[in-house]
């Protein structure tokens, strides 16, 4: 009996075990195809990160989400540079360019061209803002080196604006469920602000 419950795997340890993995999984989903609320996720697995005692929770969510998220675009783009280079083009290219509308992809090319890299790294911080500055990107023919280094920036950027998020969630309230339920509600908050900017102009 004592073997069986000095083996016994404890929750935090689960946890973890199963945590980081869909954390890595649904991020990268979320980078490739725009159905998955990476934000909130980020968010909510900084809030349980927060109240747990195991070391490195933190900087585990961090460096989960900001790879995950970092693969996932480079994939996208790299998709997306292999339809403008084919005569075709390709099912990838024609989807990122339908999620770009033509009046924000006209402002991120102006803006990817008067400011370079900078545009790259504060669109992903921008809801809405990431595949019309990664389309600019493609037509201006930046190779996925460059595209990659630049986006390095932002997918840690956008990790650490969004664990900041769970952290403060986290921090008000004594239960996990109710930081997550605050952090979400604020991430969700967030995405929605460039729709009511664009209904009120």
């Amino acid at each position: 009996m004592a073997a069986a419950t000095g083996s016994a795997v404890p929750p935090e340890s689960t946890q973890q075990a199963l945590g980081y993995p869909s954390l890595f999984l649904l991020v990268l989903i979320g980078a490739l195809v725009p159905v998955v609320p990476t934000g909130a996720l980020v968010s909510s697995a900084a809030v349980v990160a927060f109240h747990q005692t195991a070391p490195f929770s933190m900087a585990l969510v961090f460096a989960t989400a900001s790879l995950a998220a970092f693969l996932g675009d480079a994939a996208l783009y790299w998709l997306g540079w292999r339809g403008m280079r084919s005569r075709g083009g390709s099912r990838w290219l024609r989807a990122i360019r339908s999620r770009a509308p033509e009046e924000r992809l006209e402002r991120a090319r102006g803006k990817l061209a008067d400011h370079g890299v900078a545009v790259l790294v504060l669109s992903r911080l921008v809801p809405a803002g990431r595949i019309p500055v990664m389309l600019a990107c493609l037509m201006a023919e930046w190779p996925p080196r460059r595209f990659a280094r630049g986006n390095a920036a932002a997918c840690l950027a956008w990790a650490a604006t969004y664990q900041v998020i769970g952290i403060v969630g986290g921090s008000l309230f004594p239960e996990p469920w109710e930081g997550v339920v605050v952090a979400v509600a604020v991430t969700v908050a967030i995405s929605a602000v460039p729709g009511v900017v664009r209904r009120l102009r």
